[in-house]
């Protein structure tokens, strides 16, 4: 679907979304961690109102619903913080491709909720992206972005990246 709405935009000379929350850790954890919407990331939310629409989309609270799909989306934010943090393109057949915040950030959004909300689910989600991912991680952005003060998650990280190559 993301992918549809994708060259939908695309046509129109728009960007493309970017896939976060539960449905990007679900697209890294190869599904093993289910969602039951897609978040998105995305700016020009008339231009993504008018797809959304065109497609059966209707607005239900912070949600845009299509019950035919029997599908739930939400754009709880327009942009993500830092332009340098990795993404990943995926491309389907007949030309279909959508953006997915990096494994980085998710990471991130996880290890934080592991520490501050002490979400068991998400810190088992933190360890498996960092063993599966170990090779591919930006590992400078990760330890760079986990110590700002937002965060303030750098120690976690580094005790589970020591864990992982004991």
């Amino acid at each position: 679907m993301v992918a549809y709405i994708s060259k939908m935009l695309e046509q129109r000379g728009k960007e493309i979304p970017i896939v976060i929350g539960g449905c990007a850790l679900s697209y890294y954890s190869r599904e093993v961690y289910f969602t039951s919407d897609i978040d998105l990331a995305y700016s020009d939310t008339e231009a993504l109102n008018n797809v959304l629409e065109e497609i059966g989309f209707r607005v239900e609270g912070r949600y845009w619903i299509n019950d035919k799909l029997k599908m739930a989306l939400e754009v709880p934010t327009s942009v993500l913080a830092g332009e340098d943090a990795p993404k990943e393109i995926v491309e389907f057949d007949e030309g279909l491709k959508c953006k997915i915040i990096g494994v980085e950030d998710i990471i991130i959004d996880r290890l934080n909720a592991c520490k501050h909300w002490k979400s068991e689910i998400d810190c088992e989600m933190v360890e498996l992206l960092m063993r599966h991912y170990f090779h591919e991680i930006d590992w400078d952005y990760l330890e760079k972005k986990s110590s700002l003060p937002e965060n303030n998650i750098f120690h976690e990280l580094k005790k589970l990246k020591d864990n992982i190559t004991k």
